[in-house]
């Protein structure tokens, strides 16, 4: 059985991809399925995160966001059966790219939504980056639990798709051009009330002189969040080294949560633990073939580009 790993050097600096035969897996255990591999998606390796997880190792396997046929389940499996078509149980007219596309980003968007910031109708969201993965699945989400929703489009391009999703969205707030206020648009949007919920895509923490970077500039500063949030709002950030104060008290922190990052820790204990339909769909490229996974993969890990 053939499988693609990563190696990290000595120097735990350079990380390698490579094929690698290994031995057929045996029979399931008790409490293992046993799945023939259809497609999987291929996600930056977080090496922090196995760190932290203690995963640690000389070769470890990439691609476990996948969609396949169930060949055999333990004696204490009840839930799958021999042939069953699973992410975790995937729907019919859901084809076998877009299952294992969309799971990591599903999990993680239903996370955020549903156990971080407790998503119920009626309720203003605000999500960045609407045109990427997570993004386009978070709407859907959102819009299927009857929340009103606000999205920011990075390019021309990305607004026309946004566009094209109405009407699961409310407004489009286009930051391509570096004339949109994000702040302003939702405040207008929602009454002068704020947003209910923001899932950022990442944000600014200083001033432009202090962030060059030209990715950064379409990103809000931390701080044109805490005004388009409302009372009692939930703030759900992927940022991991934020700072939310800045030694002065904003007029728009009342009663407001901040929520760490939407972590892949805990995407990855949700994923392992429950079950989860996921029928929206996201934003798909072509799909490679699998000996040309090690190139694609290494372009992931160095930009961690969509």
């Amino acid at each position: 059985m053939k499988g693609l790993y990563f190696q990290r050097s000595s120097t735990n600096e350079k990380i390698t991809f490579v094929f690698q035969e290994r031995e057929t897996l045996p029979v399931a255990e008790d409490n293992y399925v046993k799945l023939q591999v259809k497609a999987c998606a291929l996600s930056r390796i977080n090496t922090k995160l196995l760190a932290e997880m203690k995963m640690e190792k000389d070769f470890f396997p990439v691609g476990r966001e996948i969609a396949g046929i169930v060949l055999d389940v333990g004696s204490k499996v009840s839930f799958f059966q021999p042939d069953d078509e699973v992410v975790v149980h995937k729907p019919e007219k859901v084809s076998w790219t877009e299952a294992a596309g969309t799971v990591g980003d599903g999990v993680r968007a239903y996370t955020a939504l549903h156990y971080l910031s407790r998503l119920s109708p009626g309720k203003w969201v605000l999500i960045m980056d609407g045109a990427s993965a997570l993004g386009t699945i978070a709407i859907q989400l959102a819009h299927h639990r009857g929340a009103k929703v606000i999205s920011t489009a990075c390019s021309p391009e990305d607004r026309q798709y946004l566009e094209g999703l109405r009407p699961a969205l409310a407004r489009v707030i286009d930051v391509s051009g570096g004339k949109a206020h994000v702040a302003e648009s939702c405040l207008e949007e929602t009454g002068g009330l704020g947003v209910d919920i923001v899932l950022d895509a990442g944000v600014r923490l200083y001033s432009e002189d202090d962030e060059p970077a030209a990715e950064l500039q379409l990103l809000p500063h931390k701080h044109d969040i805490l005004t388009l949030l409302g009372v009692g709002g939930h703030w759900v950030t992927t940022e991991e080294n934020l700072q939310a104060s800045s030694g002065r008290t904003h007029p728009a922190v009342r009663g407001q949560s901040l929520h760490g990052r939407c972590s892949e820790k805990a995407r990855k204990k949700k994923a392992s633990c429950s079950v989860l339909i996921l029928s929206p769909r996201s934003q798909l490229n072509e799909p490679i073939p699998v000996f040309e996974a090690r190139v694609s993969l290494e372009i992931v890990q160095k930009s961690q580009g969509r």
